[in-house]
């Protein structure tokens, strides 16, 4: 400990303090990489305390040295420590100075608080046989998720330690309401009564953070008071966890979860079965922020009973009111994304394997820089691994990406469209869609008694397009689609030119689709097609997810084939209709025409017309 190569890799500190004391000044500080963190730094200088009156080491380095030696939940998490030049830094778990926070903390936060700052006692004077002796506001910290932990401990001493002599060295830096006024009277004792001065000092801190607090609020607060100002008299520490006001519904559930250890089977079965609906009773962002990492903890995620009944509940945000489910969006992004960020780094199958499960119910929650850059490449770890089971969840839980991420950034490689839509826009089509072209002579006689609601048919559409009724086709259409191929045109993307029918303007009065209802037979069609080519995977390597070939689309213009140039319609020269001028008749006396009409049937390759739907699938 002291040295420069005890700095953790990548840190950046806040220039300006958040907080300044006698000892020490408190910094933000965050770690960038591909694991983020965010950090506190307290950093000592010569000019912030007295070496003379306190001695060595400086107060922030026997904080820290105690720090690293005590470790519990409840204590604050000791990070790293070193000295560059004449200061000294102390890293550790990002938090904030309780002064700063207290005032908007709730009752059943407050209460949740000195909880633990009472189990933090207990460890050290049942465990590490030593005293704080210095419980006070200052020494108290709180985490983002709004946790409490026990600081300051720059006094902290083994009881056997504790004389006359080394109190009234630190009486000076200590908080002087908190100071007992019997307190020379205990030392006297102190080998009988080694907690009587850390329990003095923390009745007068839960007395000051409860004083403005509804008596209502929380079951037994009224009589808890009341022990406070007595300064908990014939009551020991471990008594008060058996108080009312530490033993009330929620209280239960968070000393439960971090008991869990202890618990056996149909103790864990009961409790997960009821957990839901016992939350659902307090407001949601401190259920997060007091039991989020408790709920998410290893123990919890690997017990079957939770996965069973409570963890589909918690890891499924409510994206609205009638959402079944635990937390809200916005608290489920500020108190669990954090979590279970740090979660995907862990590689553990089952923790992983439960993860992906629920990764379709909150990938949403995530922003996308964190999907990208920290997400995604623990997924892609995952298809690596010998487990079939693990790989193939993997897959699935992959595909929750794409539409986010985009298909590029999550399965990698160049790509090209190979596929194309088959389907035609227009469902339904008229029957007898037919195109010929005029060259033969026929007669078509116009009266009274003719159809008026005929209309030229149309070209035939596409192949499964047409009414088998209407249209013989030279092969079946089974044959025609039986390999399921298309055009190297269609695979690029590149839409066929589209041939035109030529044909000439024709006087208004003549209504050409009267004369194509006269025809006897429809035209018949022949319809070869040559499928010469095949996209062909050489390699069933090129399939890999994350070193995909795909085909280019730069191909020489002697290589690219012509599906459809045996599909090319024939077009000839369309015959003018010769109308005989002839005066006005009677309107019941039929008008006689002579016209040349040839049908002959053209091949519809690339003619197929926007009505059709093809036109358009093409160009996409």
């Amino acid at each position: 400990m002291g040295n420069e190569k005890s700095v953790p890799t990548g840190l950046e500190i806040d220039e300006k303090a958040m907080e300044i004391t006698d000892f020490w000044s408190h910094h933000n500080a965050s770690i960038s990489g591909s694991n983020p963190q965010n950090l506190s730094v307290f950093i000592s200088e010569p000019s912030l305390h007295s070496d003379a009156s306190f001695g060595k080491p400086s107060p922030l380095e026997k904080a820290a040295k105690n720090l690293m030696l005590h470790r519990h939940p409840c204590i604050l998490k000791y990070v790293a420590s070193w000295s560059k030049g004449s200061k000294f830094y102390l890293a550790s778990e990002e938090v904030r100075p309780l002064v700063q926070v207290v005032g908007a903390q709730t009752t059943l936060q407050i209460c949740i608080g000195l909880h633990s700052l009472l189990r933090a006692l207990l460890f050290l004077h049942n465990n590490a046989a030593s005293s704080h002796n210095n419980i006070c506001s200052s020494s108290v910290y709180v985490t983002s998720e709004g946790n409490w932990k026990l600081g300051g401990l720059e006094f902290l001493c083994k009881t056997s330690d504790i004389t006359e002599a080394y109190m009234r060295k630190i009486k000076t830096f200590r908080y002087e309401k908190a100071i007992s006024p019997d307190e020379d009277t205990l030392l006297q004792n102190i080998s009988n009564f080694p907690s009587e001065i850390d329990k003095f000092a923390f009745a007068v801190l839960a007395e000051d953070v409860l004083k403005l607090k509804n008596d209502d609020d929380v079951p037994g607060l009224a009589d808890f008071k009341d022990l406070c100002k007595l300064r908990f008299k014939d009551t020991s520490l471990a008594s008060l966890l058996e108080h009312p006001f530490f033993m009330h519904d929620f209280m239960k559930i968070h000393a439960f979860l971090t008991e869990l250890p202890l618990k056996n089977e149909s103790e864990k079965e009961e409790f997960f079965t009821d957990l839901f609906a016992q939350l659902q009773k307090f407001p949601e962002k401190i259920v997060a922020e007091q039991l989020g990492k408790l709920l998410l903890s290893r123990l919890v995620v690997l017990d079957s009973t939770a996965q069973a009944k409570f963890l589909p509940l918690i890891l499924k945000p409510k994206l609205t009111d009638q959402d079944v489910g635990l937390l809200t969006m916005s608290t489920f992004q500020t108190c669990l994304v954090p979590q279970l960020l740090q979660m995907f780094c862990i590689r553990d199958s089952p923790v992983r394997l439960l993860l992906l499960t629920h990764l379709n119910n909150f990938v949403s929650m995530f922003q996308v820089e964190d999907l990208k850059h920290r997400i995604l490449p623990e997924l892609l770890v995952g298809i690596k691994d010998t487990d079939d089971f693990l790989v193939s969840t993997t897959l699935r839980a992959l595909a929750d990406l794409v539409p986010i991420l985009g298909a590029a950034t999550v399965i990698g490689g160049k790509r090209g469209r190979l596929f194309t839509d088959g389907r035609p826009n227009k469902p339904h089509r008229s029957k007898k869609n037919h195109r010929v072209k005029f060259s033969t002579p026929i007669e078509i006689v116009q009266g009274e008694d003719d159809p008026p609601d005929e209309y030229l048919p149309e070209r035939p559409s596409p192949d499964g397009g047409e009414d088998k009724e209407d249209i013989i086709l030279g092969i079946s259409e089974e044959e025609n689609w039986s390999d399921w191929e298309v055009s190297e045109s269609e695979a690029n993307g590149t839409p066929e030119p589209e041939v035109p029918l030529q044909s000439e303007q024709v006087p208004d009065e003549i209504i050409l689709q009267e004369q194509l209802a006269k025809l006897e037979e429809p035209p018949k069609v022949s319809i070869t097609p040559k499928y010469e080519r095949k996209i062909v995977i050489q390699d069933i390597n090129e399939l890999d997810i994350k070193n995909s070939k795909t085909i280019s689309n730069d191909k020489k213009n002697d290589e690219e084939f012509d599906f459809f140039q045996d599909m090319e319609p024939v077009i000839e020269k369309t015959q003018v209709v010769h109308i005989e001028d002839k005066p006005k008749e009677k309107p019941d006396t039929p008008h006689n025409f002579t016209m040349n009409i040839d049908a002959v049937a053209t091949d519809e390759g690339d003619g197929w017309d926007d009505e059709n739907g093809w036109d358009d699938e093409e160009k996409e």
